[in-house]
Order: C-alpha cells, then sequence, then structure tokens
C-alpha cells in the first residue's frame, strides 16, 4: 500500500489518517509553535517515503533530526502513545541516511558553480540592490553568450575584472555597467566568502542523481543537510534550498501524474524564503512550486505560522499537518484564523478553539484523497517515527559517513583550469607579445563589443586568445562543444536539457 500512516482521529467514529502516496506530489505544510512536535510529523513523513522507495531531501536547522539515522529505543511514553494509537507491530528502525554540509563538517561537501546558481539567486545571497543586480547579470550574459562557465569565486572576480576593464563596448550593448557598482559587488563577494562561500562554489558540483537513489533494500535514501551554522546565514540558507529546487525544477524530466513521487523535498524555516524577496522573485517561486509537481517533485514546507507561506503558494499545498498555535499577541490570534479558514470544514471540529488547545504530538491534519478530494480536517495523534528522535553522537555521525556510497566522489575539493587561470594566461601572453607588437603592422580588427569578446576569446596579433588557452585545459562547458550559448529558467539555473 503506497500510503503513510499520520495518525488516529480523535473525533467519534474517526478513522485513521493517512497521506497518499499518489497525491504526495501535490505539497505540503506542516506548521505550529516551537515545541509542539513540528520535527517529529516532518520525521514521520520523511521516514515513511523513504519506505515506500521515495528518496528525501530536509534540512537540519538544529541537529535534532539525525537520529533518523538510528533505530528508536521503546520507552514508557513510546509504548503509550503505541497503546493508544493501537499500533500492535511497531519496531524501531534506522533510516538510510546520506549526510551533507556544504562546511563539509558534518557531511560531504555539496557544492555548486558560480554559473549554475546564475546571477538572479546569487543577486540575493550578495543582498544587491537592483542596479548591481543588474550589473552582475551582464557579468554572466556576457559569460553565458560565449559558452564560458565561471566554477568559483575568483572565475567571478576574473570575470566582474574583464567587464570593468570593457565597461564602455559593454555598456553599449548590454546596458551601462559601472565601476562603482562592480566594486560593491567585488566587496560582497568578499563576505560571501568569509562566510563560507569558498567552500560551496566550485567542483566536483553536485550530481542531482544522487539524490535521487535507493538503498540496496529498495528504501530511499534520507538525504540530510548539516545546517546548524548555515542557518546563522539565513539568506545565504534559503538562497540554497531555492537554488536546489530550481535544479530539479529545471533539469528533471516530465512524468505527470505518479503513483509516487520522484523526490520529496522538506523546505524547514520556510518563511526565511520568502523574507524580503522581491515580487518578481516571490512570482518565480510560485511557478515553481506550481510546475514541479509534473516533475514528480513533492514540496514540503515547515515554518511555525501557516501565513509565513504566501496565499499564492499556500493554496497549492494540498497536504496539510497543522500543530498547535498560541494566541498570545494580535498576529497570534489572527494567525489561528487565517489557519482555520484554510481547512476543509468538518461540523466535528471547531478549528479556531482547537489549534490553540492541541497537545504536543496532535495535530489538525487534513490530506488529499481518492480524486483529489480534501479529507474533511481531523483532530489527529500523531503517530511516532520507528527512527530515534533526537541527536546522535560525532561517533554514530561518523559510522553513518563511513558507509555513505558517494564519499568518494565529493569529499575531496577539485580546482581545474578555468577562467580566472585564463585571464592570466592572456596577460601573460600579451605580456610577452608587447616587444614584438611594435614591429608589425597593425591589423584592423572588429570593434564594439563584439570586437572585444572576439578578440579576448579567439586572441589577435598581441596576445593568445582565451579560446586557445581553453583548449589546453579541461574545464567543464555545457553542451558538446564551447561557445554555445548557455540558456537559463525560471530561476536562473542552466537548462542542460
Amino acid at each position: 500500500m503506497n500510503d503513510i500512516y499520520l495518525g488516529k482521529g480523535g473525533t467519534k467514529d474517526a478513522k485513521d489518517v493517512y497521506l497518499l502516496g499518489k497525491y504526495a506530489n501535490r505539497h505540503g505544510l506542516i506548521a505550529g509553535a516551537t515545541g509542539t512536535g513540528k520535527s517529529v510529523s516532518l520525521m514521520l513523513l520523511a521516514e515513511g517515503f523513504s519506505r515506500l522507495g521515495v528518496p528525501v531531501f530536509l534540512a537540519d536547522v538544529k541537529g535534532d533530526l539525525a537520529g533518523m539515522s538510528q533505530a528508536s529505543q521503546p520507552g514508557g511514553k513510546l509504548q503509550a502513545r503505541l497503546d493508544q494509537l493501537g499500533i500492535k507491530d511497531w519496531s524501531g528502525q534506522a533510516n538510510p541516511v546520506v549526510f551533507w554540509d556544504i562546511y563539509g563538517k558534518n557531511g560531504h561537501p555539496i557544492r555548486t558553480t558560480i554559473s549554475e546558481m546564475g546571477s538572479t539567486l546569487l543577486a540575493r545571497v550578495l543582498e544587491l540592490n537592483e542596479t548591481q543586480e543588474g550589473v552582475l547579470t551582464v557579468a554572466f550574459t556576457v559569460a553565458d553568450d560565449n559558452g564560458l562557465l565561471l566554477l568559483d569565486l575568483d572565475d567571478l572576480r576574473a570575470m566582474l575584472a574583464f567587464v570593468a576593464e570593457n565597461a564602455k563596448e559593454i555598456s553599449g550593448k548590454y546596458g551601462l555597467v559601472s565601476t562603482q557598482s562592480i566594486g560593491a559587488i567585488q566587496r560582497a563577494l568578499l563576505q560571501l566568502e568569509k562566510d563560507g562561500g569558498d567552500q560551496f562554489f566550485g567542483e566536483p558540483a553536485l550530481d542531482l542523481a544522487d539524490f535521487l537513489r535507493q538503498d540496496m533494500t529498495g528504501r530511499g535514501i534520507v538525504n540530510m543537510l548539516s545546517a546548524e551554522q548555515l542557518i546563522h546565514k539565513p539568506r545565504l540558507y534559503a538562497t540554497f534550498l531555492l537554488w536546489m529546487l530550481s535544479e530539479l525544477f529545471e533539469n528533471l524530466p516530465e512524468v505527470g501524474d505518479v503513483d509516487l513521487p520522484k523526490l520529496v523535498f522538506f523546505f524547514d524555516e520556510a518563511h526565511l524564503l520568502f523574507t524580503d524577496a522581491p515580487v518578481s522573485l516571490r512570482q518565480r517561486i510560485e511557478q515553481v512550486v506550481r510546475l514541479i509537481r509534473s516533475k514528480g517533485v513533492g514540496v514540503y514546507f515547515i515554518s511555525q505560522l501557516p501565513d509565513d507561506v504566501p496565499d499564492q503558494v499556500l493554496g497549492q499545498l494540498g497536504n496539510r499537518l497543522q500543530h498547535a498555535l498560541r494566541a498570545f499577541t494580535p498576529r497570534d490570534q489572527k494567525a489561528v484564523k487565517i489557519a482555520a479558514e484554510t481547512f476543509p470544514p468538518n461540523p466535528k471540529i471547531n478549528v479556531v478553539d482547537a489549534i490553540t488547545q492541541l497537545g504536543v504530538g496532535e495535530a489538525l491534519v487534513t490530506t488529499l484523497q481518492e480524486g483529489g478530494v480534501p479529507l474533511p480536517v481531523e483532530r489527529a495523534l500523531i503517530a511516532p517515527p520507528r527512527c530515534r528522535i533526537g541527536a546522535i553522537t560525532e561517533q554514530e555521525r561518523a559510522s553513518v559517513r563511513s558507509r555513505s556510497p558517494i564519499g568518494g566522489k565529493y569529499d575531496t575539493a577539485v580546482n581545474r583550469e578555468s577562467a580566472q587561470e585564463i585571464l592570466q594566461q592572456r596577460a601573460q601572453a600579451a605580456a610577452l607579445a608587447q616587444p614584438n607588437a611594435k614591429s608589425k603592422t597593425p591589423q584592423p580588427e572588429e570593434e564594439g563589443i563584439g570586437g572585444v569578446v572576439k578578440d579576448w576569446l579567439l586572441g589577435s596579433s598581441r596576445r593568445q586568445g582565451a579560446l586557445e588557452a581553453m583548449a589546453k585545459s579541461t574545464m567543464r562547458t555545457v553542451g558538446t562543444q564551447l561557445g554555445r550559448q548557455i540558456l537559463r529558467g525560471v530561476l536562473g539555473s542552466i537548462m542542460r536539457r
């Protein structure tokens, strides 16, 4: 049965509550105040998907989700909950977990390249203003139009320097660029580097296929990002997760309606995604969430208040678990009313009262049933997961990492010859050729940005071109040849299809 058991309804004649696998990619929301059981509900869902063979990605922002890698040990409270739910065949069980960490400390390093992230999301990480974002977009466009991939922060700095040196010609074709804006971007890159960006941008870049794996028994791998440090850089955290979602959206094939999702993506601390996001970015996020369902990906947001998620996105979340809210402030009271209004009515439940009266481990639940019909809201006692609830020791984490099937692929960084080195080679070649340049008859050259880029890529009578240098390198390129234009999707990720 491709369903996940969530718990037991508390009203008279209430039935057990399930999340149906065939509607799991219609997205969902887990909301509630701190300490009401959101993390346990997240673990229950993630474990349930894994048991169905569905890979999972989630971020562990407090370190308490790592217990999914260990089997639960029976205890008094656990047994009491099992007795309340009438569960007889329960046994502790560990989940197949792969740990990831941008900083490479608590898991395999997870990296991407500057080109793969794109200017839209990178500008948000750097907290650029509109003018500075425009200049960054110009730098990316010049690189993209010539099929050049920027791998790390040094490559981007080199590209920005090239744009500054040729600002007049580039401004004429792509729009005004100023040295002041380039300087501001460079300073923002320096701060990003101090925040760990030098570890995040580089190679080997993440291969999404490694997120779509099962173990030898057919269980879906739980890919867990250690985010205890990353969460202290909230904009970097939110943009990183949004980049991952964008990569899935741009590069997974259309599959339509499926019996089970291809991947389930949990977005914890969801309010960080939308805080201070410009309207244009919110619209793009809404578009991705709406359309990624057809790629077989389910997205589940976790946040304290349901109104942390914009209405346009909230309306697309068909599966919801609402834990207790405490109406201590006017905003809390408003949030309670908003949450109540979004649930399918059940005449047996006063939703507004119930939300403030739920105990720990209780939730108001609605899921999509056969035909996509929402289940009338049910007050349910949530079932316990079979894994440990809580943190793990360093020894346990090390043991899990040692069994990882992909450690050898990502644990060692690779620094290939790329834009920075190529530009250095060009400068050196130009310096060597300069003594001989005066004795040669000048040849007419193409003017404008086309001539600048052509001269830079192909070289001239005075210097070696970048393409000549690239021919000697192993730089990763898009498509089958260098010079093919890089195409980008809704959120700026490279479209590899």
